[in-house]
């Protein structure tokens, strides 16, 4: 799979940078840079350093100002639940950001387009791209936008696993997540699981991880009894 153009991307976040270079290198993981032979390429990883302080900013800026009466250890306890990997790859995969991104070979056949830990990284390295790009009010305006913005429904899937057992203690119940299907290389698994109330299946969930699976079947749980 070859990545798709960056042009499309910019058009997608509605944002056009200056220093196309900069973009370029927010989008490329390490094992391409290391197979260019011919011309020296930079990877993402420096952007991602600087992104996530930026981010940081960002998103303590925003609790500050639209929580005045939460206390410290809580904003911090919501600023890492939103910034999280997990909570950044799930905004990244909003994005489609997997498909903008120049993987090596290795890093391709083993998956790597679709895995949290890089899209989490690239989705942070394009904020510090967009910073360096043009300041922090550009940066602070796409994180607005792709970050922090539907909180609620984010915060129900990221959280999923905790608040359903929030939720099932207070009924008096008791709840536990059963691996029913295993499958792919070991370098690329999938997990099958479902949830169990009580011993009835109630949700189920794939995911990469076992704890990625049981999180999309605690989360299925909770929009079901939503509807």
């Amino acid at each position: 799979m070859t990545p798709t153009s960056s042009k499309i991307l910019e058009e997608k976040i509605g944002y056009k940078f200056k220093n196309e270079e900069l973009l370029r290198e927010a989008l490329t993981h390490s094992s391409f840079a290391n197979e260019q032979k011919i011309r020296k390429c930079r990877n993402y990883e420096r952007l991602e350093f600087l992104g996530d302080a930026v981010l940081e900013l960002a998103s303590s800026k925003f609790f500050f100002l639209n929580h005045p009466d939460m206390l410290e250890g809580e904003m911090t306890k919501l600023r890492s639940s939103t910034v999280c990997e997990q909570a950044l790859a799930f905004c990244a995969k909003d994005l489609s950001l997997g498909e903008y991104i120049h993987l090596g070979k290795g890093e391709e056949a083993t998956g790597g387009r679709d895995r949290d830990s890089i899209i989490s990284d690239v989705m942070e390295a394009l904020i510090g791209a967009i910073y360096l790009d043009s300041g922090f009010e550009e940066a602070e305006s796409f994180i607005l936008k792709y970050v922090l913005s539907d909180l609620e429904t984010k915060q129900l899937f990221y959280d999923s696993k905790t608040i359903l057992q929030e939720k099932i203690q207070k009924r008096g119940q008791n709840i536990h997540y059963e691996i029913i299907e295993e499958s792919g290389p070991d370098h690329d698994k999938q997990f099958t699981v479902e949830a169990y109330i009580d011993d009835k299946a109630v949700g189920r969930g794939v995911g990469r991880t076992k704890k990625s699976a049981e999180q999309q079947a605690a989360y299925a749980v909770l929009i079901e009894w939503e509807k």
